[in-house]
Formats: C-alpha cells, sequence, structure tokens
C-alpha cells in the first residue's frame, strides 16, 4: 500500500512538473514572438523615411525620368517599373508633391549613398552664427586700428556677426559724433565682405554697430 502511495504521489509530482514546465516555455513563446513583432515593426518604421520605391510605388501615373536625367514622359506605374526592371535598375520617387508624381530611373544603392553623403556636407556646412564682439577707442592709432579690422574680417569670414563698440570715459560721451564716424569708417573699410545690421547707435556709455557677413 505505501508502494503504491509513493508511486501516485511521483507521478503526480512529475505530473505538476511538466506542467509547469510547459507552461513557462509557451509563455516565453509568446515573450519572444511579441518582441520579435515589435523589432519588426520598428525596423518597418525605419525604413519608412525613404521615398517610395519600385513596387512600392502605388500611383497610377507617374513623370518618368530616365538615368541620364531626361524626362521621357508619363506611364502608369506598372509601366515605368517594367522599363526600370529592362534596364537592370530601381524606380525611385524624387518628388510626390507634384501632380503626377516624379519618378527617376536610377542605381538605388548608389542613389542613396548620394544622398546620405549630400546630407552630411550640408550638416557640416551649417553654422549658427554668433556675435562676437571688437572693442576699441574713438582716439584709436592706425596699427591698432588695423588691429581690430583684421580680428573682424576673422570673424565675419567665420561666418559670425561683429558687434564693434566704442566706450567713452567721462565727458568724452560729448565726441559720440567721431564715435560714428570711426565705426562708418570701420564698416566701409569691411564693406567687401561686411554690411551694416544695425547702424551706430549709442547704449549707456558705448556706441556700437553690428556688422554681418555678405549673403554670397
Amino acid at each position: 500500500m505505501i508502494y503504491i502511495m509513493v508511486g501516485f504521489f511521483s507521478t503526480l509530482y512529475n505530473g505538476i512538473i511538466n506542467v509547469i514546465y510547459f507552461t513557462r516555455f509557451f509563455n516565453n513563446n509568446i515573450i519572444n514572438r511579441k518582441c520579435a513583432l515589435d523589432k519588426l515593426k520598428k525596423n518597418k518604421k525605419s525604413d519608412s523615411s525613404h521615398p517610395p520605391i519600385n513596387t512600392e510605388i502605388k500611383y497610377s501615373r507617374v513623370r518618368l525620368i530616365n538615368v541620364s536625367g531626361s524626362q521621357v514622359g508619363i506611364y502608369s506605374a506598372s509601366e515605368a517599373l517594367k522599363i526600370a526592371d529592362q534596364e537592370g535598375l530601381d524606380l525611385v520617387t524624387i518628388n510626390d508633391k507634384s501632380d503626377p508624381p516624379v519618378c527617376r530611373i536610377v542605381d538605388y544603392g548608389k542613389y542613396k549613398f548620394a544622398q546620405e553623403k549630400k546630407a552630411k556636407e550640408a550638416k557640416k556646412k551649417q553654422h549658427h552664427a554668433s556675435l562676437k564682439e571688437v572693442k576699441m577707442r574713438y582716439k584709436i592709432e592706425a596699427h591698432d586700428y588695423q588691429v581690430r579690422i583684421n580680428q573682424a574680417l576673422r570673424f565675419l569670414q567665420a561666418g559670425n556677426k561683429v558687434k564693434a563698440t566704442i566706450t567713452f570715459r567721462g565727458r568724452e560721451i560729448q565726441h559720440s559724433d567721431l564715435a560714428i564716424e570711426l565705426l562708418k569708417k570701420m564698416a566701409l573699410d569691411l564693406s567687401n565682405v561686411a554690411e551694416i545690421q544695425q547702424q551706430p547707435s549709442r547704449d549707456g556709455k558705448h556706441m556700437i554697430m553690428i556688422l554681418t557677413s555678405k549673403k554670397t
């Protein structure tokens, strides 16, 4: 009788262990599948940044540009894709705002690389202009004045704005007209690279003028 009971409980214990094991296995499969689906959705979302290409193009008509960049006419999307396939190339949407949308026949790998390179170069060229200050007195020696001109020139060529400041001491404020003349002379001497953004004006004990690089 004891052996029978031991065998019964042993079988029952093993059954419970198996149920727990398969429950965990089933739950892990569900979790893994959910993670895989989430990852797939995330990848699809990140890929959506590229323009519609090949079979992703669902427009009824497209304006087709060939591989050399010449416009060849208006075709159905399927016809345009067939032409691209015949040339062993891809059909890429380059302007979906026009009517009909514009598509071009290209090697998409090379096209994507060129677009990314262009974007990187444009980012490098971006420059947030900051305001650099050049200080001087209204009575300044020619050599010191030239030093200030060279300093302002470097700032302007780097794409920055220049705040030219003349500071008055005591009764020097009476000679503000001389300070204005000096600032206008500076603007004239830098006129090949700069233009006046803010005309000479008094600011307390200072006379200031702001120059900005000329737009090319």
